[in-house]
């Protein structure tokens, strides 16, 4: 593997047949054993494996058959799990004698290790275990018979759509043609279908032997698919803690597989990802990330005369290692020991979805601002909070850790200040990386007449409303677009967006331009796999009401209408915290535009069906 500085390469003989391994970092750290799939070869795993060198004995190795590993003779009846299971022992008492290892595999890297996972033979050896597009072969068997034995419209509809994207399987079956394809125009085509169908990056992935670890390949399905779907094991229990990470646009594998996954699994930590099925290669700082905040986890709860020692073995302070995992389980015992049961359920699928996930809310000192980042730390979100004040930025990022954020930043910026959202855009990607989502959320508030609004005002209300919400897009979703691995945009707009008033010319008119932005910006990335979603909150109970400027009156009038609006949103009473879940919400279902509370619903639907009962409306003064 020239690609990793540092590697060094081993042959493991076991069965007749000699393995390629490689390893990277310090022997004496914690080894993680990295398992590629079909029809790749341990280079898949490059760009993770350099990014857990640092802190982990990283081990990779081709599976029989693959890359620089021997295949065994004849082919049939060479690729059992049996056999897979004893080349990994062999690997594992090769690289990591004295202690277990922590497991990671991929697509049939994760279908083989859930078998080393749940066998006997293979207990005391593995210390945790993180699967990734890969299914046990059991655990499908018995899901498929529980089907088919007690069918119902929905499980049918399951069984129908999994043997769907199950096509290739049927293939890989039929005598010769597989081989044929691979070592024909398949083999030559395949990066360039990755490429187009899965966004995985154009560099030395996959590698020359592409073509015969494909051919070889097809017989980890032919020696074990049909055999253990009939017949499933009934004690593929795991003895490890499991890390179940699923790509909610896998075309493969449908989420609705490990619906069951907890009769099997006692120990089961979900995350999502949106992303297709070689996240491997498309998100590898988001694996990497996650691999280690699950080792350390379990790491750290176990005796230190297993868990092993030497340097780099404890937290990294400033990095929250292991705090994701340990923030996720949290906010699931948290929710299931409280609340409605659709409330728990809502904030486990929020844990899976974000946990881990780098996500920065504008105007976060406050109001949907910080209730919006304290929603997302809640789900195990890694959170910078901006505000134009220090401190308020500063408290909303220590909310976020004492309510389970890994980690959470304050940055002091004005969003209307261009240089200094580029300062922060800079700043934000050397020292965190690309963010997975953006709320664009910063906003005052203006009230008076159109002829009584000063040039002044308008610039004041535009700078922060409509170019804070654009040096957000422009620069923080810039790096998200190119990463090519998808992401999430919020803009708060408001129902003001879309409900004229002629107390509101300015705010309303900044509010218009960032639906319609997003809208734009929502047709613009759509390709890329980022969703943009405007938020349009009615009435809402923060303090933007308390602070904002009331033009064509004097300063006294202007403190009086201050407390006046102040008192009539408090009798409201529509908490902030209710935006925030709606904007969960509609990161998870990728929505255009969302509506909040009821007033906002009713003026959208007005504005669509019965604008002449909005304009009238528009005519009608404020409260004096």
């Amino acid at each position: 593997m020239t690609m990793l500085e540092g590697a060094r390469e081993r042959r493991v003989r076991t069965g007749g047949i000699e393995l390629c391994v490689v390893e990277l970092g310090d022997p004496r750290l914690p080894t993680v054993v990295l398992v590629h799939g079909y029809p790749d070869s341990k280079e898949v795993w490059s760009e993770v494996a350099s990014r857990l060198a640092g802190r982990f004995h990283v081990v990779l190795y081709d599976v029989r058959g693959h890359g620089r590993s021997e295949a065994p003779k004849p082919l049939r009846g060479g690729f059992t799990l049996e056999k897979l299971t004893d080349d990994f022992l062999a690997v594992a008492d090769a690289v990591s004698p004295d202690g277990p290892v922590h497991l990671v595999g991929h697509d049939w890297g994760s279908v083989q290790a859930w078998e080393f996972a749940t066998v006997r033979r293979t207990e005391g050896r593995i210390a945790s275990f993180t699967s990734l597009s890969g299914p046990s072969l059991d655990h499908f068997g018995h899901w498929i018979a529980a089907r088919v034995n007690r069918p119902t419209p929905r499980r049918v509809g399951q069984l129908l759509g999994q043997g769907a994207k199950s096509w290739y399987v049927y293939l890989l079956h039929t005598p010769a043609l597989p081989e044929l394809a691979w070592r024909g125009p398949l083999g030559k085509r395949w990066p360039g279908i990755l490429r187009r169908m899965e966004k995985v990056p154009a560099d030395d992935y996959p590698t020359p032997s592409l073509p015969s670890d494909a051919a070889n390949g097809a017989w980890l399905y032919r020696d074990n698919v049909r055999n253990r779907l009939r017949r499933p094991r009934a004690d593929a229990h795991a003895h490890v803690p499991v890390q179940l990470i699923t790509p909610l646009g896998d075309r493969f594998l449908s989420e609705r597989l490990y619906d069951e996954l907890e009769d099997w699994v006692p120990r089961l930590t979900r995350r999502t990802l949106p992303a297709g099925h070689w996240i491997p290669r498309t998100r590898p700082d988001r694996l990497a990330s996650w691999i280690d905040d699950f080792v350390m986890s379990v790491d750290t709860e176990r005796p230190a005369s297993v868990a092993g020692g030497g340097p780099g073995t404890g937290h990294d302070e400033g990095g929250g290692v292991g705090a994701a995992a340990g923030a996720l389980e949290a906010v699931g015992r948290r929710r299931r020991n409280g609340g409605t049961p659709r409330a728990r359920r809502a904030a486990e699928w929020y844990a899976e979805r974000f946990a881990g996930q780098l996500v920065l809310v504008t105007g976060a000192g406050s109001g949907i601002g910080r209730a919006t980042a304290l929603a997302f730390a809640e789900a195990g979100a890694r959170v910078i909070a901006v505000d134009r004040d220090a401190d308020s930025a500063a408290r909303t990022a220590e909310l976020s850790r004492r309510v389970g954020a890994p980690d959470a930043w304050a940055e002091a910026v004005d969003v209307s200040d261009e240089q200094a959202m580029e300062k922060l855009a800079v700043k934000v990607h050397t020292d965190h990386g690309v963010l997975d989502v953006l709320v664009n959320n910063a906003g005052i508030g203006l009230s008076g007449s159109f002829f009584d609004t000063t040039s002044d005002d308008w610039r004041r209300v535009l700078d922060v409303n409509l170019w804070g919400v654009i040096h957000g897009c422009r620069l923080l979703g810039r790096p998200m677009a190119e990463r090519g691995q998808g992401g999430h945009i919020v803009n708060i707009a408001s129902a003001a967006a879309f409900q004229p008033s002629r107390a509101l010319p300015a705010y309303s008119t900044s509010k218009a331009a960032v639906l319609m932005l997003s809208e734009c910006l929502r047709a613009e990335l759509a390709g890329r796999g980022i969703g943009v979603t405007a938020i349009c909150p009615g009435l809402v109970n923060t303090g933007i009401t308390s602070t904002a400027s009331f033009v064509g009156v004097d300063a006294a009038e202007e403190r009086r209408r201050q407390k006046r609006a102040a008192r009539l949103y408090g009798m409201r009473n529509y908490p902030p915290e209710k935006v925030a879940r709606a904007i969960l919400r509609a990161v998870v279902h990728d929505e255009a535009m969302v509506a909040v509370t009821p007033e906002a619903r009713t003026a959208h639907a007005l504005s669509r069906f019965f604008p002449r009962v909005l304009r009238a409306l528009a005519r009608v003064g404020p409260p004096r």
